[in-house]
């Protein structure tokens, strides 16, 4: 059986031509305007409050449009945003080291392995340098030097030192830097706020997104919110896996609704497995716990260079380590992207080389920095990540080296979206992580908090109004429209279903097995093989599911089970595709490794002349999606074999 069928090419038609140095103000001067009047008569909805939904809520918020935040968090500021630790890149130039808005761009083209857009690179690029100003103004307490200027340091797949950082919890301060702009405009009354509520359907009225069906997590009310554009802001799929350093409550359910109703889903299955993790301790784990990037700065990478070597860290000599990062990578060390550093330590562990009690992990040592800068200022750089090691390993890294192994940590695959960020369908706009748009098959390290506040700072704020421009003539709609009845009665009707299947097996451990399924055989190496038996295994699960799962009390209220069992319910569906994809893909770029498309030295080898594009799905109901293919042209950085060595 055929697993897709191809459809018509797609293209972005939005990116204007000509030099890609000035595509982004050529495009913001070609957009249509609405005046300030027109504004506040204007209605749009944001679902997610990350650095993305919260800076996007607020700037619009700022501009006049009236605004409806949902997040099904507590609070705004609990969005996963939060917890990113390591930094985010501006092309600044302060260390006077040759950094550049081409050379941030550059670095992130080849960095995502030649699998995105030019044109949103470059943008995301020139736009990284009015971030470090927004933030600043906000009063983000970004490290800073002696002499009171701002701090930079390097991090994964960069020579200069371009990565803005707040010690170990930088995701945190922009996140409370957006979240207090996003507040003021809720005390003006410009941005209506709805915590805990989940999104559970779009709705498309005359092949427009007009708004969304929300369900209160507290009291179980189902209610249809109308609007002249709706925004996903909802963050990436990586709990498809299960096990990630996500929170448990991420998921895909928002971004799937949108595709089940005609948004392309685009390179699902480009995920980021990050190298350094705390690792798997048994079968008890929910999540598994981040230890950023930053780390690899000071700290040195290694395992011993004898199989089954059990002596304590400590006791083993300089002579008898294998620092193979170094040793591969001369040129960039312990600093190479992630995808690589990742299948580098699975290399070493899969050798057996691997540490710790189950063999996956590899040492990540401070001693040498600690020698040469002494205690006091590794505290001060990496404080709060050593404290939150020690308190989950109960090993203290000043005295041993942390135990790291690669995990699941973001995705660069998401909703198709053209030069302005809108989605496929018309009025659907979707930035951040949801979107696929600016890191190809490999996202840089401390990029992903650039994109979030980029996308929702800057260049949303541009292009939307070029849509709202015409939304005179779209009509008034509201909740009684037939359109949006049915939206809501599919909720309820899903609903009703997962609570009266009544099986015998809970949410979490069909959850788990997925998350097994995937890990084996879509994780960091895929095979053909091994993705033909994971669609089999997942439609199997899936079938299960429906039949077995049980989800005790109702809907009348709050009910944790019940939430859960929508979500795992889409990231069945998306796991599918996620295999095909992979399946499809017959090359290795980036964090898409396929076992028989390597170099002779294990290198990961692209196919430009049949897969430089995007692959954007169509959701069909069939269980057969359709691919719709979006060429990428190389105008500035031309394609070749990624060299970190």
């Amino acid at each position: 059986m055929d697993l897709y069928t191809e459809g018509d090419p797609i293209a972005d038609t939005k990116a204007p031509d000509g030099p890609v140095e000035t595509r982004w103000e050529r495009r913001r001067f070609e957009a249509k305007l609405v005046n300030p009047a027109n504004r506040r008569k204007l209605t749009v909805i944001v679902v997610g409050t990350g650095l993305a939904g919260g800076s996007a809520a607020a700037t619009l918020a700022e501009q006049g449009y009236h605004v409806k935040s949902y997040c099904y968090q507590d609070s705004p500021r609990r969005a996963h945003s939060i917890a990113a630790q390591g930094g985010i890149n501006a092309a600044k130039n302060y260390r006077n080291d040759g950094d550049s808005v081409h050379r941030l761009f550059y670095d992130t083209v080849k960095g995502g392995d030649f699998r995105s857009r030019e044109s949103n690179v470059h943008r995301l690029a020139e736009v990284s340098v009015n971030i470090i100003d927004q933030c600043v103004a906000q009063g983000v307490p970004f490290a800073r030097e002696y002499g009171g200027l701002l701090d930079t340091r390097s991090f994964g797949g960069a020579q200069v030192q371009r990565t803005f950082y707040a010690r170990g919890q930088t995701g945190q301060q922009l996140l409370l830097g957006a979240y207090q702009a996003l507040e003021r405009q809720i005390g003006l009354g410009n941005v209506e706020m709805n915590a805990r509520h989940e999104m559970l359907e779009l709705v498309v009225v005359d092949g427009r997104a007009r708004g969304i069906v929300v369900r209160d997590l507290v009291t179980g009310e189902i209610t249809t919110e109308m609007a002249d554009a709706v925004v996903l802001a909802s963050g990436g799929y990586g709990n498809v896996f299960y096990l990630s350093t996500n929170a448990k409550g991420c998921n895909v359910t928002a971004s799937w609704r949108a595709h089940r109703k005609g948004a392309y889903f685009a390179n699902p299955c480009y995920t980021q497995i990050h190298p350094t993790c705390i690792p798997v301790s048994g079968d008890h784990q929910s999540k598994l716990t981040l230890m950023s990037e930053s780390l690899r700065n000071d700290g040195r990478v290694w395992v011993p260079k004898a199989k089954g070597d059990n002596r304590a860290p400590r006791d083993i000599p300089e002579d008898d380590r294998d620092y193979y990062l170094e040793r591969i990578y001369p040129s960039f060390g312990n600093l190479v992207p992630r995808d690589i550093a990742s299948r580098a330590a699975k290399n070493v562990c899969d050798e057996g080389r691997g540490v710790g009690p189950t063999g996956l992990g590899v040492y990540l040592d401070f001693a040498d920095a600690i020698k040469r800068l002494g205690r006091k200022a590794i505290e001060a750089k990496y404080g709060n990540l050593f404290e939150m090691y020690e308190r989950i390993t109960g090993e203290d890294p000043y005295e041993v080296p942390m135990r790291i192994y690669p995990a699941v940590h973001y995705t660069m695959g998401g909703l198709w979206v053209d030069y302005d960020l809108q989605s496929s369908i018309p009025g659907l706009f979707v930035i951040g992580e949801a979107n696929f748009s600016d890191h190809g098959a490999n996202r840089l390290g401390a990029s992903a908090l650039m994109q979030g506040l980029a996308d929702g700072y800057f260049v949303l704020p541009n292009t939307l109004p070029n849509y709202l421009a015409n939304a005179g003539s779209f009509g008034k709609v509201d909740a009684s429209h037939p359109e949006a009845v049915a939206a809501r009665a599919a909720v309820e009707e899903r609903l009703q279903k997962l609570l009266s299947i009544n099986g015998d097996r809970t949410v979490d451990s069909f959850h788990r097995e997925l998350g097994q399924i995937m890990w084996e055989h879509c994780g960091m190496e895929r095979s053909e093989a091994g993705l033909r038996k994971a669609i089999d295994e997942i439609r199997d699960l899936r079938e299960q599911f429906w039949q077995r799962v049980r989800v005790p009390g109702d809907g009348e209220g709050l009910n944790q089970s019940l939430e859960k069992a929508g979500r795992v319910a889409d990231f069945f569906e998306l796991a599918e595709l996620m295999c095909i994809d992979a399946l499809h893909r017959e090359e290795s770029c980036g964090g898409h490794f396929r076992a028989e498309h390597q170099t002779p030295d294990g290198e990961a080898q692209r196919d430009d002349d049949r897969f430089a594009y995007v692959a954007a799905w169509e959701y069909t109901g069939t269980g057969q999606p359709v691919l719709h293919k979006e060429d990428l042209q190389f105008e500035y950085v031309h394609p070749t074999q990624r060299s970190y060595k």
